[in-house]
């Protein structure tokens, strides 16, 4: 018994006729009823009473008829799901952040993102650097979006977008009256970042930038709780644009006027990836970040 056996008694069941079978499946009369023969032999049952009229289902041929629509029915659904998820059509896609995707442009390629796959689930964990690679490690993550250089070489990776650097101060502070602000200026002032004993990859980043040898306070903290002690004179904090909020209570931003002042966002996986789903975002991305120039 095979899937055609099932295809040929589908076929005759409706048609009531092996010819008229025969010619609506492309195959000559005289095949489909030998074949039939034998799928009643190896069940051992009479699936159609057979007369000059044509042929007609027995009462046990109607219950074998159901289960061999369902049967059929059930393979084409494995096959269609072999397809969708062989192309990445389906799926899920469970991406890293360290930064929270709420700029336009991470905001525009999510929406493309939705609209031309918007059967595979995107799920979005907001991790540390640390974290990041040990999930993407463990495949608990597919792919990652952070900082440039925060997680390991062996990881592939391409850029995505950039994003100016703003300066975050107390709204009384003596800074708050300049219009723009360089690294000089900040770098005599205490600066809060976020930062976890395992993982000082901000701290690093912005030491590589500011003049001398600000202080530094680390805080295994959100943003907006870095942003909320600003506003309450702890310190400063240098944010990326996307994350200034005008309103925030007590806290000035201000734009850095210095040519390296941004901050460069990589997509990371790990190369041996096979998920196609995975596969087909990554692509969509590298599409998407050269036909829109983000860099």
């Amino acid at each position: 018994m095979n899937l055609r056996d099932l295809e040929y008694l589908m076929a005759s069941a409706a048609a009531g006729n092996f010819r008229r079978a025969a010619a609506a499946l492309g195959i000559s009369t005289s095949t489909i009823s030998r074949r039939l023969g034998r799928f009643e032999d190896e069940l051992g049952l009479a699936v159609f009473e057979r007369g000059h009229n044509g042929v007609r289902l027995t009462t046990g041929g109607k219950a074998v008829l159901l289960h061999a629509r369902r049967a059929v029915a059930e393979l084409e659904a494995v096959k269609l799901a072999a397809r969708q998820n062989g192309t990445g059509a389906v799926g899920e896609v469970r991406l890293g952040v360290r930064i929270p995707p709420i700029g336009e442009r991470m905001r525009d390629l999510l929406l493309g993102w939705r609209q031309d796959c918007a059967d595979v689930l995107l799920t979005v964990f907001e991790m540390n650097e640390r974290d990041l690679a040990i999930a993407l490690e463990a495949r608990r993550l597919d792919a990652a979006l952070a900082p440039s250089g925060s997680l390991p070489p062996r990881m592939a990776a391409m850029p995505v977008y950039r994003e100016r650097l703003v300066a975050a101060l107390p709204r009384d502070h003596a800074l708050a009256r300049r219009k723009a602000l360089s690294w000089r200026a900040l770098s005599s002032e205490t600066i809060l970042v976020q930062g976890w004993e395992e993982s000082q990859a901000e701290r690093e980043f912005l030491a590589s930038l500011l003049e001398g040898a600000p202080e530094f306070r680390s805080h295994a903290a959100s943003r907006q709780a870095l942003l909320a002690l600003v506003g309450a004179g702890f310190g400063i904090a240098i944010a990326p644009h996307s994350q200034a909020c005008p309103r925030f209570p007590g806290v000035a931003f201000r734009p850095i006027g210095e040519p390296d002042a941004f901050l460069q966002l990589d997509l990371a996986w790990m190369p041996e990836a096979e998920e196609p789903a995975v596969g087909r975002f990554v692509a969509f991305i590298r599409d998407a970040v050269r036909s829109r120039r983000l860099l």
